[in-house]
C-alpha cells in the first residue's frame, strides 16, 4: 500500500478546517467556530456532563455552522451581501414580534439602488419570504448530511438540529421549547452568541446579552452558571490561536480516517463547497479527476497522483469567504470585487495549513490560479516556483472551469475549452506538459507539436531567439509586449532548463 493510500486524518481536524469555512461564510473572523467550542466545553464541566455529552458538545460545536453557505445564491439575490447579513444575524433577538421583519426591511436588497430595494420589496412576501424562513432550517439539514457522510454518532447529528431551537419554543426547526432541547444544544447555542459578543466588546458585554436573551433565546439555567463564572469561562480565550487548544481537547481517543475514508471526506467536502454557486456544482470533484489522472498519465507515480486529487477536492474551500453577490454577477466585476476574488485561493491555503494531514495538499490548492510567467494570483509565482503538481491542478481547473457555464457566459465546449487550454500553454502561462496530460485525461487525442529543446515553452523559444541575438531584458520585454519582469522570468526559466547561466551557453 502507497504511502498516500496509508494516510489518515483526525476527524476533528477536519472538522476544524471547515470551521474556517463556516467562520468566512458567516461573515465571522476565523477561529469563532473553534472559540465557540472551546466555551462550550468549558460550560459543559461547570455543569457536570459526562464524558459522552462532552463529545456531543464537541461535535456539534465544530459541525453546527458549516452548512451556513448552502443557500447563499438565494440570500445573496434578495439581501446583496449574504455575509453581512449573517455577520448581523447573531445581534438580532427574534422572539420579539417585530424582529424579524425588521432585520428583513433592514437587510433586503442592502448595497443596491432604492428603486430595485423597492421592486425587491413589493416581490418579497412570496419566494423571498419562503427563502427567510427556510434559511436556518436549510443550514440544520445541510449540516446533518454532511455529518452523516462523515459517520457522526445520530446524538450529535440530533444535538445539530436542536442548536436552532430557542428555550422559548421560537427556533426551528420543530419549535421544541424549554427542556425539550438537550442540554448539549443549549450550551452551544449560548456560547455562539455569546463569543460574538465576547471578542467585539469583552465579557461584560457578553454577559449583558446572556442576560438580555435569558429565557426567551437561552436556558436560564445555563446563563447562570455562565453568568456567574464568565471570568473563567473566558480565561485565556484571546491568547495565541485556538486550533491546538481545540485540537488537544477532542474527547476520548479521538476519531481517525484512513486513506479510504480520508478520500470519502474530502469528496464530501468537495460537494459541499460546490454548494455555494448553483455555477460551480460537481466543479472540485470534476478538477480533482481530471487532475488525478493528468498526474498518472505525465507518469508522475501514485502517490503525486493522490495528492493532486485530494488538492483538487479542496482546492475551492476559499470560495466560502467571498460573498456569491461577486459570485454569482452577471456582469464585469469592480475592482475591489476582482481583488476579493484573487484571495480566495490564499484562504484555501490558511483553512488547510493549519492541519499537518492537509498542509501538503494547502500547497499544491493554493497553485491553482497561479501562472509560469507570472500573472497568476495570489501571490505571482512563476517558473520553478511553481510544483508540477501545482501545474497539473491548475490545467485542470482553467479546463474544466470552461467547460461550466458561469453568470457572465454559457459553457465552453470540450473543443472550445481544449483550444483555450492549449493557447494559455503557447503563450506561457500554463505547463504545456501538464495541458497535454489534462486533455488527454479528458478524453481529447493527443496533437503532436515540434520538439524542442529542453521542454521550452513556445513562448520560451521567442525570448530565447531575441537572447541569443544579444537583446537585454527591457528590449526582450519591448520586442514581445510585455514586462520586463516577466522577459526576466522567461530568462530565468531558460536557464534553469537548458542547464546554463548565461545568454552565450543558452
Amino acid at each position: 500500500m502507497s504511502q498516500a493510500a496509508r494516510a489518515h486524518i483526525r476527524l476533528a481536524e477536519l472538522l476544524g478546517v471547515l470551521s474556517f469555512g463556516a467562520d468566512l461564510g458567516m461573515g465571522l473572523p476565523m477561529e469563532h467556530v473553534l472559540r465557540q467550542c472551546l466555551i462550550s466545553l468549558r460550560l459543559a464541566e461547570r455543569m457536570g456532563l459526562d464524558e459522552a455529552d462532552h463529545e456531543v458538545v464537541y461535535y456539534t460545536s465544530l459541525l453546527v455552522w458549516v452548512g451556513c453557505h448552502v443557500d447563499a445564491y438565494e440570500q445573496a439575490k434578495w439581501f446583496g451581501d449574504e455575509m453581512a447579513l449573517k455577520s448581523d444575524f447573531r445581534h438580532t433577538d427574534f422572539g420579539a414580534v417585530a424582529a424579524q421583519p425588521l432585520f428583513i426591511l433592514r437587510h433586503l436588497g442592502a448595497g443596491r439602488p432604492l428603486a430595485e430595494r423597492a421592486r425587491l420589496g413589493v416581490s418579497f412576501p412570496g419566494d423571498g419570504r419562503r427563502v427567510a424562513e427556510a434559511m436556518i432550517e436549510n443550514h440544520w439539514l445541510a449540516a446533518d448530511g454532511l455529518g452523516e457522510r462523515l459517520g457522526l454518532p445520530q446524538r450529535v447529528r440530533d444535538s445539530v438540529e436542536q442548536t436552532f431551537e430557542r428555550w422559548d419554543g421560537k427556533g426551528v426547526p420543530k419549535g421544541a421549547k424549554g427542556e425539550q432541547i438537550l442540554l448539549t444544544s443549549r450550551l452551544v447555542a449560548l456560547a455562539d452568541v455569546v463569543e460574538v459578543f465576547h471578542r467585539a466588546g469583552g465579557p461584560d458585554a457578553a454577559v449583558a446579552v446572556a442576560r438580555q436573551r435569558r429565557g426567551t433565546q437561552f436556558d436560564p439555567q445555563v446563563v447562570d452558571v455562565f453568568t456567574g463564572q464568565a471570568a473563567s469561562v473566558f480565561a485565556g480565550l484571546d491568547e495565541g490561536s485556538g486550533w491546538d487548544a481545540v485540537i488537544a481537547a477532542e474527547p476520548g481517543r479521538g476519531r481517525r480516517l484512513n486513506g479510504p475514508e480520508f478520500d470519502a471526506a474530502l469528496e464530501a467536502i468537495a460537494d459541499f463547497t460546490d454548494v455555494k454557486s448553483p455555477y460551480t456544482i460537481g466543479h472540485s470533484r470534476g478538477v480533482a479527476d481530471l487532475a488525478g489522472e493528468a498526474a498518472r498519465v505525465l507518469g508522475l507515480g501514485d502517490q503525486a497522483a493522490t495528492t493532486v486529487r485530494r488538492a483538487g477536492l479542496v482546492h475551492d474551500l476559499g470560495r466560502l469567504g467571498v460573498p456569491n453577490a461577486v459570485w454569482d454577477k452577471p456582469g464585469p466585476l469592480g475592482h475591489a470585487e476582482t481583488e476579493r476574488v484573487r484571495l480566495h485561493p490564499y484562504l484555501t491555503e490558511r483553512m488547510l495549513a493549519c492541519s499537518p494531514a492537509l498542509a501538503p495538499l494547502a500547497a499544491v490548492a493554493v497553485q491553482h490560479h497561479e501562472r509560469l510567467d507570472g500573472s497568476g494570483y495570489p501571490r505571482g509565482l512563476s517558473g520553478g516556483a511553481l510544483s508540477m503538481e501545482g501545474r497539473v491542478l491548475a490545467a485542470a481547473d482553467f479546463y474544466r472551469s470552461r467547460t461550466e457555464p458561469r453568470p457572465h457566459r454559457p459553457a465552453r465546449s470540450a473543443a472550445e475549452a481544449a483550444a483555450q487550454l492549449r493557447a494559455e500553454a503557447r503563450a506561457g502561462r500554463m505547463d504545456s506538459g501538464a495541458a497535454e496530460a489534462v486533455l488527454s485525461a479528458a478524453g481529447h487525442p493527443a496533437t503532436r507539436r515540434a520538439a524542442r529543446p529542453a521542454d521550452l515553452t513556445g513562448r520560451e523559444v521567442e525570448v530565447l531567439q531575441l537572447l541569443a541575438r544579444g537583446l537585454s531584458n527591457k528590449e526582450i520585454a519591448e520586442q514581445l509586449v510585455i514586462s520586463r519582469r516577466t522577459a526576466a522570468h522567461h530568462v530565468e526559466h531558460i536557464y534553469a532548463k537548458t542547464g546554463t547561466t548565461n545568454r552565450a551557453l543558452a
